[in-house]
């Protein structure tokens, strides 16, 4: 397990490891209301799909617990209220959405007990999403181990470690169980441009576990895999479409393309909770822009010029033909995944 919490709730506080400031500080950022964890998912605080959506269920424990002295319509009003301000924070990770309709769920069900009362029971609903989220990434790991071979070497995109979820990771969850079983692997880390979650946060954890690992630019990716010097590649998601298009940070559906010509697996590591069910392809995910000042800037200081354009997609589309195989909780997903897929819905 690692060695340190990504999230944890504790006398009405939500403590969240800063990952604005890895590697070079740790620092935890302190919820004491929904307010602050609408700030902490839209400003990337917390980030990884998993994260996000455990996050916004303790944010609607702390927008019942601020409300819970007001009339019960009144109460009603303004925690719902509350709950669209958190389902609003990111567009595209659709475990926010699946935990605020979970917690929604919860409340319709409690509607008769007094506000004390629902607060408790938001209370045991987010920790039981906290729960099922470790869960969830020991039974992830356990399955995508079975397809690392011994000696692999792997390269992961983004960070998909116990930083984007309540602890162990998804395709770092994989990564983490094949050391943890002395399959002598190695890992190369792509930087992940523009916010550096490769360089800043999968490079960090990997340093914590002491597993073998090489940081690389971007652009280096192709080279490598190209010269035969990748195995095999594990990646996240943010949300996957029914047939199995997936939206991940931007540059997977590049890394996607490249293994395809060279003939490399390439497996997305999610929980079912990241799919969406509700949409047909990957054309209706809506995809996140995010500020320009993410391509103008590194670290507060500007590297691009006055006055330049930038477009700035957070995620882009991997088609599912692209997609060797989707490693879940209870199982991996193989082509045809329309079919396969509808099996879990």
């Amino acid at each position: 397990m690692n060695k340190f919490k990504s999230i944890e709730f504790k006398d009405n506080i939500l403590y969240l490891i800063d990952q604005r400031k890895l590697p070079t500080t740790y620092e935890i950022f302190e919820c004491r209301d929904y307010r602050d964890v609408d700030f902490a998912i839209k400003d990337m605080v917390v980030r990884g799909a998993p994260a996000i959506g455990v996050t916004a269920a303790y944010g609607a424990v702390l927008a019942a617990d601020e409300f819970k002295e007001e009339e019960k319509p009144i109460f009603f009003e303004k925690l719902h209220n509350a709950l669209d301000i958190l389902n609003r924070s990111r567009p595209t990770a659709v475990n926010l959405m699946w935990a605020i309709d979970r917690m929604r769920k919860a409340v319709e069900r409690s509607k008769d007990l007094e506000t004390v009362d629902i607060c408790e029971m938001l209370l045991r609903e987010a920790n039981s999403i906290y729960d099922e989220d470790i869960r969830s990434n020991k039974a992830m790991a356990r399955y995508g181990n079975s397809v690392i071979e011994q000696g692999d070497n792997i390269l992961t995109h983004c960070n998909t470690g116990a930083l984007a979820t309540v602890a162990y990771g998804t395709a770092l969850g994989v990564i983490r169980e094949a050391h943890y079983t002395r399959k002598n692997i190695f890992v190369y880390v792509d930087e992940t441009r523009p916010r550096l979650q490769g360089s800043k946060l999968t490079a960090w954890e990997l340093v914590q576990e002491e597993i073998p690992t090489k940081l690389i630019a971007d652009n280096v990716a192709a080279t490598l895999i190209r010269d035969g010097k990748i195995d095999i590649i594990l990646v996240g998601a943010d949300r996957i479409a029914s047939n199995g298009d997936t939206a991940n940070k931007i540059g997977t559906f590049m890394l996607s393309v490249v293994a395809k010509v060279y003939g490399v697996p390439f497996y997305i590591v999610a929980p079912t909770t990241t799919i969406d069910f509700e949409i047909k392809t990957g054309d209706d995910i809506q995809i996140e822009e995010r500020s320009y000042k993410e391509i103008t800037h590194i670290g507060g200081i500007r590297i691009a010029p006055e006055g330049i354009d930038v477009y700035n997609p957070a995620f882009d589309i991997t088609p599912n033909e692209n997609i060797t195989g989707i490693i879940t909780e209870k199982g991996i997903i193989r082509p045809p995944f329309r079919e396969e897929i509808g099996r879990l819905k």
